[in-house]
């Protein structure tokens, strides 16, 4: 017998007998973590935006949206009726009743609605009222996220603090949660949004990560950008941006924003996270004006996603 060979297992054995206890105990610290990670993926559920279908009816979005391949819709802000005029999706003075019938309207067409914008600016002179009436509308929907931003030029923290204090206990008692992106100035990026948020200090209020924001307004890389902010994080809205040729923003995988770093950040939050897609056009080329070709980029920024989340959640990354 050869006893320079030795089992696998005596090796493994004899290795950590002799493995110093600090080195041990990260690796099995470690090896635990992972395990952990692993019952905690983070639920992904892939939204589309009837934003990209803002041209054309409202229906024909939503129709197009389920045909893509979607589950799940976030309600934009307005629609081209048959006659070419704009109508809100919901007006912010509407009886939640209205919202409730839409809610009810798109489960019929089988989707789940995830979120709808505010259409207003928090340090807006009736934001708070506005603000309120839209958790009103969405508890009715059951749509579980109202969408708010600040101005571009800046907005006005002290007054985003106190408001957002008051909307807090409002929307958890409604059931719904207020959460607000980053849209250039003084809350450009998912720092400075946490940095409310954590002040703000209630549940109720949380962040939603715009990548293409925060690169095409303050041109700031959004990846160490949402690592600050990444805790505070409970949905993103979705649209990816290009410096060159042309600076622009467009869908998902068109643009320079790296979606596996970004999504990685959350990908083990063990949350469940609505990531809406905004924005699913082609760089470069004009928009399309047949609603067919608008179902075929929706088809291919769900396809994009999807395949993300199942690399960065599939065993052999782990």
């Amino acid at each position: 017998m050869n006893t320079s060979i030795i089992s696998r297992r005596a090796f493994l054995s004899t290795a950590t007998a002799i493995m110093p206890l600090s080195v041990f105990s990260r690796v099995l610290s470690t090896r635990l973590i992972q395990a952990a990670e692993r019952k905690n993926k983070t639920d992904f559920q892939i939204a589309c935006m009837t934003l990209p279908y803002s041209q054309f009816p409202l229906q024909r979005a939503l129709e197009g949206i389920r045909t893509s391949g979607y589950r799940y819709v976030a309600w934009g802000t307005s629609h081209k009726d048959a006659d070419g005029k704009p109508a809100p999706v919901i007006a912010a003075d509407a009886p939640p009743e209205k919202a409730k019938e839409l809610g009810e309207r798109c489960r019929g067409l089988g989707l789940e609605p995830l979120m709808m914008f505010s259409g207003i600016y928090p340090e807006a002179k009736n934001g708070l009222e506005v603000l309120t009436q839209r958790i009103r509308q969405a508890a009715a929907a059951r749509v579980p996220q109202v969408l708010t931003f600040g101005h571009t030029e800046g907005s006005d923290r002290k007054v985003w603090i106190e408001r957002f204090k008051k909307l807090g206990p409002i929307a958890r008692d409604h059931g719904v949660l207020l959460v607000v992106k980053q849209h250039g100035g003084n809350t450009g990026t998912g720092a400075a949004c946490a940095e409310i948020v954590r002040e703000v200090a209630d549940e109720g209020v949380k962040v939603n990560y715009d990548a293409g924001n925060v690169m095409d307004y303050l041109n700031v890389d959004p990846i160490p950008d949402i690592q600050k902010c990444a805790q505070e994080v409970r949905s993103f809205c979705i649209k990816d941006h290009r410096n060159f040729p042309r600076d622009e923003d467009c869908g998902p995988g068109f643009g320079e924003i790296d979606h596996y770093q970004l999504l990685h950040t959350v990908a083990y939050s063990g949350r469940t996270m609505p990531l809406c897609c905004e924005n699913i056009f082609a760089p470069l080329v004009p928009r399309p004006t047949d609603p067919a070709a608008v179902d075929q980029l929706a088809r291919r920024a769900r396809e994009f996603l999807e395949t993300v989340i199942l690399g960065l959640q599939s065993a052999s990354q782990k």
